[in-house]
């Protein structure tokens, strides 16, 4: 069965763990790895003939456009990650208009192919943000890969389908593609990359991934380029809750992510979804 690979392309002080201690205006400041990290993740998908869908964060695009160009190059699909990497749940309507309106024209110019689909940052389109499919709809997207069918204190809707499926807008239809989970021991367990793919043991990764092919569904998998980075310098005064999340196993992902390749097939969403010949 053919599932979705991609790739969320922003840098380890981005991340929504860390939005308290930094602030965007203080971006510049830090190092970047995103580009080296990013190219390896690359180099290790042309060895496996795989081709994916990068999620861009607008900020990384307009500053080193050349990635887009290079990601775009080796056949991947571009994406939109909006553009600061701020929660859908914090913004007004009209902000999220213009962000992802602001990610989707930069990223086409870049990449000269048309973007089709949406990731938020830290998967934030929840119940309160309905609306947000509805402009998503009305600003030339397709697809959506932002709502995770879990608890979570940050994000989550778990009563959400699991499988992918249509949501109608009073604009139009948009096609959600939610990250992977599985239904174990009464509740919705995340399996499909990030954190999870770095907390649970590998095994446990693959079976449950494997059961859900079994149960005759594609599966979305994600990961961000610092995920394979142990060496990034660490975040002074972070909590210990953020560093959990951020740092476990950073180690480990790289030989993961070359076992997952190899037990599973990957295309990216918009192949999978059959909207290769939207323009």
């Amino acid at each position: 069965m053919l599932n979705a690979f991609s790739v969320d392309v922003e840098d380890y002080y981005q991340v929504g763990a860390f939005a308290r201690m930094i602030s965007p205006n203080d971006w510049e400041s830090w190092e970047s790895r995103v580009v080296a990290n990013t190219r390896t993740i690359l180099d290790i998908l042309r060895s496996q003939s795989v081709t994916g869908t990068f999620f861009v964060l607008g900020w990384i695009a307009e500053r080193y456009p050349e990635l887009v160009r290079e990601i775009a190059g080796y056949g991947h699909e571009i994406a939109s990650h909006g553009f600061m990497h701020q929660l859908v749940y914090e913004m007004t309507e009209t902000e999220f208009r213009n962000d992802i309106r602001r990610t989707r024209q930069l990223l086409q110019e870049q990449s000269g192919q048309p973007v089709i689909g949406y990731r938020a940052p830290s998967f934030s389109i929840v119940k309160r943000t309905t609306w947000a499919h509805r402009i998503l709809v009305e600003e030339g997207y397709r697809y959506d890969s932002s709502v995770f069918p879990i608890h979570h204190d940050l994000h989550g809707n778990a009563d959400a389908p699991l499988a992918i499926h249509d949501i109608t807008t009073e604009s139009g239809v948009i096609c959600e593609f939610p990250p992977a989970v599985i239904r174990r021991f009464g509740q919705n367990l995340p399996t499909g990359g990030g954190g999870y793919f770095r907390f649970f043991p590998y095994f446990v990764t693959f079976r449950w991934l494997r059961s859900i092919n079994t149960l005759g569904r594609p599966f979305v998998f994600y990961i961000h380029p610092w995920e394979i980075d142990p060496n990034q310098p660490r975040i002074p005064n972070a909590p210990l809750k953020s560093r959990f999340r951020h740092y476990l196993n950073l180690h480990r992902t790289e030989s993961r992510l070359k076992k997952l390749l190899n037990d599973f097939n990957f295309v990216p969403i918009r192949k999978l979804l059959k909207l290769e010949s939207v323009e």
